[in-house]
């Protein structure tokens, strides 16, 4: 029975894209049993997949704060102890980071990870004991697949990737109080930079062309800034619910109810796509073509616009309503 430690530590959108590699070893190998190593603030993604056993946190960015508490280096000795308390059969890194290579250098296990000329960081590659060369032009999710079906010596994959989140349960017609539409789309207006926003302009009027179609808006948040732009938007869009803050778990399951999801860059269209959810996605500021959305075997995805590039909520409806009718 292998036993797999997957190290991929961040951000949202990228650990969500690693979840395909599970069902891809599973194929393989059936009796494989899976740990993952995230950055603390990711954790919940992975523990949302089944077949994950144990979460093991890291927490890079709030020790960098600390970095002289005691309390800091306790937790940097335990952590190091918790990863070398468990001999895995296989460490594959597909972050291509130093940072996690260090990490997976750390098992002592037989690790794994991109060769000098495609990780990420190029210098990642001196820590592993196998090391692969994974072309750096394809998608996250393609590169995640190759590596992993490289290190464990199974043909590369070429179906639909599986992200094994289709099965989420006990979702709740109501939100902390907040009783959800009979039909809403999921409007993740949210993003990581402002480059990557698409105008409060342009959601209103979506939301008021999706309204006539019978489908009202739902707008969750997670900031100050962002609660107001969803209330700013709601203020001009009839029906439309902004939800309480959430925590992952219960937004995954509203997600997972929605009839289509439309949002820009974030890591939150990458989970509605794993969710199996129609999701179309707004790219402002960042190429598609390698971070886009990538769904499933169950699932519909379009990707709309690029660098540069401002889709107007014509087109954005246009498409929306074409994913709804499949």
């Amino acid at each position: 029975m292998p036993h797999i430690l997957l190290v991929k530590t961040s951000s949202m959108g990228d650990v969500i894209h690693n979840l395909a590699v599970i069902a891809d070893i599973r194929a393989h190998h059936p009796s494989a049993t899976f740990d993952w190593l995230v950055e603390e603030s990711f954790a919940e993604i992975p523990a949302l997949h089944a077949e994950v056993q144990n979460v093991i946190t890291v927490a890079i960015r709030r020790w960098r704060k600390q970095l002289f508490s005691k309390h800091t280096w306790r937790e940097i000795k335990a952590f190091k102890q918790r990863l070398q308390s468990v001999k895995y059969d296989a460490v594959i890194d597909t972050q291509g980071l130093i940072k996690s290579a260090v990490f997976t250098w750390l098992t002592g296990g037989e690790t794994h990870g991109m060769n000098q000329a495609t990780a990420r960081e190029l210098l990642a590659s001196l820590f592993y004991r196998h090391t692969y060369n994974v072309p750096r032009n394809l998608h996250a999710v393609v590169r995640n697949r190759m590596l992993t079906a490289l290190a464990l010596n199974y043909p590369v994959p070429n179906q639909a990737p599986d992200y094994g989140l289709g099965l989420i349960q006990n979702a709740s017609s109501t939100a902390n109080g907040y009783t959800l539409p009979t039909k809403f789309v999921v409007c993740l207006h949210a993003t990581s930079r402002d480059s990557k926003l698409w105008p409060h302009t342009n959601w209103i009027t979506l939301g008021q062309h999706l309204q006539q179609q019978g489908l009202s808006m739902v707008l969750p948040w997670a900031n100050a800034t962002e609660k107001a732009r969803a209330e700013l938007i709601a203020k001009q869009v009839e029906g439309a619910v902004v939800l309480p803050k959430l925590g992952l778990k219960i937004l995954a399951s509203i997600i997972a109810q929605a009839n289509i999801a439309i949002g820009v860059d974030t890591g939150l269209m990458h989970l509605a796509t794993a969710l199996n959810v129609p999701s179309l996605a707004i790219y402002t500021d960042t190429d598609p073509n390698l971070t886009g959305l990538y769904p499933g075997n169950k699932a519909h995805a379009i990707n709309l616009g690029g660098k540069a590039q401002i889709p107007s909520p014509q087109l954005v409806l246009k498409e929306a309503l074409i994913l709804l009718n499949r």
